[in-house]
């Protein structure tokens, strides 16, 4: 059984050259990280592991490069100068892979750190706004500490958590970071209306990032029959629904239900997640699976990207040399959608950028790779050793900074705690609906029924 500490005793359990996955996007936990990041004189070498995480990123700051060194999953604004600067790494991969790096051991994780709703009457908790990867860290990680928040929507689907799977809880009481909707130019609403023009009815939308995708939503209020299976939830989509644009009724997988990994908006939308049946929050192994995503009839994938080169390839994470976001799950949508029957793949931008030297076309001309970074499995190279899925990309692990990461290729899988343990055994009986599901990428996944 858990038991309520103070944050200081909860992150005494993260030790010099442990690997930390930090809870995704929205659900970053602030006060655990806050309290990691004061132990910093004391430690050396800590690894954190994480997607995208909203608000600050202390552990990414200069003077903490010889405690803490990011793993980054997706490279977001609060930890872009430390991967530029050399102090951070990224690791390109596709989202509905890194739950296999988990639970593989490929990326064994000493520490999940965690944001959850409080236990119901029987004694579970909720992963919230961000069931995504973080399940899979839960289910892997030697040592599971909780932050506990009554302002935690409780989400259903795959993200429920007894407590006796947590090793330390920490109560706090305190608002989920929320963003507002963006501020969509007449251009970026222009680019919205010709993406609606494409869907056609009784669709199954997947909507990206950013201000192209919204206004995307914003224009297909006079659509029909719409169904949502994505791996992000936003603003859009809760107008959508109330308009009675959103009904599901078309889907073949989870037909009536909205399907998503995390979700990211005001706390209108996070509102809306609330104990909500009508929403599905599962485990992006199985959310980003295309052979689950090509079920769905007139798959509709809408996502927006940087710039595009003569070959018709798509950059949506790098500007030039310098890393900008990341790989995140637009592939696995794009080929998706392409598998569906009907289904349609679209990447939307601007053909002219404004650039700071004045505007520049959005069409890049360079030579075409034959094979992405994040198909990347093994590499070899001096002194005769071969990078792992799992291991930064150009990374000498010999003579680059000490790093826990370093010993990837040769490093076991750590032992999970009697919580994980707990955890793996009684997950597909932690939620109804999960415990007839399997995945054709991973069978420790549950899937569910189509």
């Amino acid at each position: 059984m858990s038991r309520f500490v103070s944050a200081e005793e909860a992150v005494s359990v993260v030790k010099s050259g442990s690997r930390v996955f930090i809870h995704s996007v929205a659900a970053a936990p602030r006060r655990l990280i806050e309290a990691m990041t004061a132990r910093a004189p004391e430690l050396r070498v800590v690894e954190i592991v994480s997607l995208h995480t909203e608000g600050d990123a202390p552990y990414a700051a200069p003077e903490l490069q010889k405690s803490f060194r990011v793993n980054a999953l997706f490279v977001g604004a609060n930890v872009r100068r430390a991967v530029e600067e050399g102090r951070a790494d990224y690791l390109p991969v596709f989202l509905s892979e890194v739950p296999s790096l988990f639970r593989s051991g490929i990326l064994p994780l000493d520490v999940a750190m965690i944001h959850v709703s409080p236990p119901d009457r029987h004694g579970f908790c909720s992963l919230g706004v961000s069931v995504d990867v973080s399940r899979a860290a839960v289910q892997s990680a030697r040592t599971v500490i909780a932050q506990v928040n009554p302002r935690m929507p409780r989400t259903h689907g795959d993200g429920l958590i007894h407590v006796d799977q947590i090793d330390a809880m920490v109560e706090v009481d305190e608002a989920i970071p929320a963003i507002p909707p963006p501020v969509i130019s007449e251009q970026e609403r222009a680019i919205g209306r010709h993406c609606a023009e494409l869907v056609d009815d009784g669709s199954t939308l997947q909507i990206g990032i950013g201000a192209i995708p919204q206004a995307t939503l914003a224009a297909l209020v006079d659509h029909h029959r719409l169904g949502v299976h994505t791996e992000m939830l936003s603003d859009g989509i809760v107008d959508l629904v109330e308009k009675g644009v959103v009904t599901g009724e078309a889907k073949r997988v989870h037909p009536g239900k909205i399907v998503g990994g995390f979700a990211l908006g005001s706390k209108r939308l996070y509102d809306f997640l609330d104990d909500n049946p009508l929403v599905a929050m599962l485990d992006m192994a199985y959310v980003n699976d295309t052979a689950v995503i090509r079920r769905n009839p007139k798959v509709t994938a809408i996502n927006s990207a940087i710039e595009v080169d003569i070959t018709g390839q798509v950059c949506a994470d790098s500007i030039g040399d310098k890393q900008y976001s990341g790989v995140g799950g637009q592939m696995d949508f794009i080929r998706g959608a392409a598998l569906s029957e009907g289904g349609k793949p679209i990447i939307a931008l601007p053909s002219v950028r404004r650039h700071r030297a004045g505007h520049r076309r959005s069409l890049r001309q360079e030579p075409a790779p034959a094979r992405g970074r994040p198909h990347r499995d093994r590499a070899p190279r001096s002194p005769g050793r071969a990078v792992r899925r799992g291991a930064p990309p150009l990374r000498d692990v010999v003579t680059g900074p000490p790093s826990a990461y370093s010993d990837v290729i040769s490093r076991s899988p750590p032992a999970a705690s009697s919580a994980a343990r707990r955890f793996r055994s009684s997950s597909s009986s932690s939620s109804p609906e999960s415990s007839s599901r399997t995945t054709p990428s991973s069978s420790s996944v549950p899937k569910y029924p189509s």
